[in-house]
């Protein structure tokens, strides 16, 4: 049963989206444009989209970033397939995607095609990399981060490690919602779309320029993470007393001297030798492990207590599913109620902004593959008699619920559309 919220005006209510996308990347971007409001038409294959079946790290990806979606599963390879996708593009305002380098293009969905027949049409392009000698290079996450620097900084010496989310994938879709917005924006004032692009291996250079202008400034290799000379003295996870981690940081000579004071240790804020910061990164060999000897006296509690109520940044470790009974979260309402397609309930992080005080909430369910499919045809002028027979074809497919008139039944189990056979640019 579709999940809506009380509406009140979205800002991007009256765009419409057709979505081309699985994975992490593509399903991101259509999510932001969906939580703003668009009415974003995840198109699938009647088999469903495969990221709904993955297993391990990719269980929750479906979960994580398909809300305010409505799925419409369609065999684009059929020629009536085919003509219904052309129909949907000619209402969009957007279609996004997320696949192989000329997949588009092989199957006439190209920016080149479609625009020919809507010139007002913002195509979204997300793929590994942007155009240059890489292009046609097949991507994931993980590829980039160890090309772009990421995976070699935050690893130790010799052992580059990726990061632990899916950073580049996320971050990519986030970008080329941006993009879509400024396209739209422009729009208004040529009347006419444009293609917009963004790549995996772009987003994880921009992560690392920070290290990349280190070097710049200072003509020093920068150091992987664990082994880095920190800009700060104290920057570190600390063990406490009952076997609890917990990250502490001093990143000012005031906070330094409020440190000390917790700990009661007026003779280190005394030390001329600690007086400044850069005494202090220069001291860390040995202050470091006084420091930790200084933790252990402690509880956690103590000492996130303690830091909190002078305004010390300090964090405890926290393992992703203890972030479901996050006091923070669950008073801001950082989660958001989901209606999965299975009719259960879940918590999911909302969109990390607030318009005008409010968070921009789970709208709709989780569709099931096709679930939209019969009301987003009747909205192209499709009659029921042409849905059920399409439906019976197997050239779309919805719920189990779809009414067929008395002298249709079934559908079969096809689930030939090669849009979707190897065709990941990413992970």
């Amino acid at each position: 049963m579709p999940q809506e919220s009380p509406a009140a005006p979205m800002p991007l209510q009256g765009i419409r989206v057709v979505e081309f996308s699985h994975m992490v990347m593509g399903p991101t971007c259509g999510m932001v444009l969906g939580d703003l409001g668009a009415d974003v038409i995840k198109v699938e294959p009647v088999g469903g989209d495969a990221t709904r079946r993955l297993l391990g790290t990719g269980a929750g990806f479906f979960r994580a970033f398909n809300r305010n979606k409505r799925s419409l599963a369609v065999d684009i390879t059929r020629p009536e397939g085919r003509e219904l996708i052309l129909r949907l593009v000619g209402t969009a305002d957007v279609l996004t995607e997320n696949f192989k380098p000329g997949r588009m293009r092989q199957i006439g969905l190209d920016y080149a095609t479609l625009s020919r027949l809507n010139p007002a049409l913002v195509y979204v392009s997300l793929k590994g990399f942007l155009p240059g000698p890489y292009a046609a290079r097949t991507a994931l996450d993980e590829v980039v981060q160890m090309m772009a620097g990421l995976a070699y900084m935050t690893g130790p010496p010799g052992q580059p490690l990726r990061a632990g989310a899916s950073v580049n994938d996320i971050m990519g879709g986030v970008f080329g919602a941006l993009a879509a917005l400024a396209a739209l924006y422009e729009r208004k004032t040529t009347g006419r779309g444009q293609e917009v692009q963004g790549a995996l291996f772009e987003n994880c250079v921009l992560l690392a320029a920070q290290h990349m202008q280190q070097y710049a400034v200072t003509g020093v290799a920068p150091d992987p993470m664990p082994a880095r000379l920190s800009a700060w003295g104290i920057y570190d996870v600390f063990t406490a007393r009952d076997g609890v981690q917990i990250f502490l940081a001093v990143v000012s000579d005031t906070q330094w001297r409020t440190f000390c004071d917790v700990f009661g240790r007026q003779d280190l804020a005394d030390d001329a030798r600690l007086a400044t910061n850069n005494d202090r990164v220069l001291a860390r060999d040995w202050l470091l492990p006084l420091l930790r000897e200084m933790a252990q006296g402690f509880d956690a509690s103590y000492l996130a207590a303690a830091f909190e109520r002078h305004g010390l940044p300090f964090a405890p470790i926290v393992a992703p599913q203890a972030l479901f009974d996050d006091p923070h979260l669950l008073a801001s309402g950082g989660l958001g109620d989901l209606v999965t397609e299975n009719g259960e309930h879940t918590q999911v992080p909302l969109l990390p902004i607030t318009m005008a005080g409010q968070r921009l909430p789970a709208r709709r369910a989780l569709p099931a593959a096709g679930e939209h499919t019969g009301e987003i045809l009747r909205d192209l002028g499709y009659l029921d008699t042409q849905i059920a027979r399409l439906l019976s074809e197997g050239v779309v497919a919805g719920p189990v619920h779809e009414t067929l008139p008395d002298n249709a039944s079934g559908a079969n189990d096809h689930t030939g559309p090669v849009l979707w056979e190897d065709g990941a640019s990413r992970g």
